[in-house]
């Protein structure tokens, strides 16, 4: 068995790469001017399914607050943007670090990514306990 900790790091890193494919996809369907433009666009579309199939998949084995979940899966998309985004994808193409991360719009999406895994994690850890309840006959 998995421990929650572990497992909510694994989820993370999950999302991680969707959303990174999204925002590499991007690149290959050119339909803005700005490709930058368009790919933060497409990440911010992208982030959306992406948490909720990580915070779905983390509520189908485990549980720990969605907070807590929330941070998790931005430290984990962070760190691995600092190990693997950076340097692979954003340093060759004439980025730097202090880009990266001083653009607002990595901080919008921060902020969305977090919400979005509130949001769902609350929805889904709710259904459960409504579940529960109704089927342990403990409902009003």
């Amino acid at each position: 068995m998995i421990s929650k900790n572990l497992f909510s790091i694994v989820c993370g890193i999950l999302v991680w790469i969707l959303g990174v494919s999204f925002y590499l996809l991007s690149f290959y369907v050119p339909i803005l001017e700005n490709p930058e433009l368009q790919s933060n666009i497409a990440l911010a579309l992208g982030i959306i399914p992406s948490a909720y199939i990580g915070t779905y998949l983390f509520y189908t084995k485990s549980h720990i607050k969605p907070s807590q979940l929330g941070l998790t899966f931005v430290m984990v998309a962070t760190l691995l943007d600092v190990i693997i985004t950076v340097p692979v994808f954003i340093i060759p193409n004439g980025g730097s670090y202090s880009e990266f991360f001083g653009d607002p719009m990595f901080y919008i999406l921060v902020v969305e990514f977090y919400f979005i895994v509130m949001y769902f994690g609350n929805h889904l850890t709710k259904t459960a306990k409504t579940e529960k309840q109704f089927n342990t006959g403990t409902h009003g």
